[in-house]
């Protein structure tokens, strides 16, 4: 059933909502940065030199899953493809990518000396449920969503968060 408040959007190749896209890897990208975060920070490594080996592994980690997206994408949709839509349906994972950028160079940071090694996946958390909720909060508001809904709306993604940072605290 659609919702007769909010107006139709344009679809991407392939068929997909850009927005629906945004929000799926950007929330995809945040949860995967702090699950990232979170395993390779269980063993106590703080180190200069693991922090950067974790910014590398996060990267690949993040390309890796765009990759597996992407062709996903590409291959469950069915009837003729042209010359370039594999191509097209990798590059339509951007924001998947995008999301875990800044938790590489949080890690990536602390691996160059901008700022102390240890602890550094506190601040990474934070970062990354404040981009959950402001994904949310945006969606929900460019779908013409009021504000009590978009505010639901962000506050359920960084719960997503939220989850990753307890589930971490028990493990530890």
């Amino acid at each position: 059933m659609a919702d007769s408040d909010s107006p139709p959007t344009a679809s991407a190749p392939g068929g997909h909502d850009p927005r629906e896209m945004i929000l799926f890897g950007g929330v995809y990208g945040a949860v995967l940065a702090s699950s990232m975060v979170a395993a390779l920070t269980q063993y106590g490594h703080s180190s200069a030199h693991s922090r950067r080996y974790d910014a590398l592994w996060l990267l690949v980690t993040a390309l890796a899953s765009a990759l597996a997206h992407g062709y996903a994408h590409y291959i469950a949709e069915r009837g003729p493809h042209r010359r370039w839509d594999a191509l097209r349906a990798l590059a339509d994972e951007w924001p998947l990518v995008t999301a875990v950028l800044p938790t590489v160079l949080i890690l990536a940071g602390a691996g160059w000396g901008w700022w102390p090694p240890d602890g550094v996946e506190y601040p990474a958390f934070s970062l990354n449920i404040a981009l959950l909720f402001i994904l949310g909060l945006t969606t929900a508001r460019s779908s013409h969503r009021g504000w009590p809904t978009a505010l639901a709306v962000g506050a359920v993604d960084a719960l997503l968060g939220c989850v990753v940072v307890v589930a971490n605290a028990i493990i530890k």
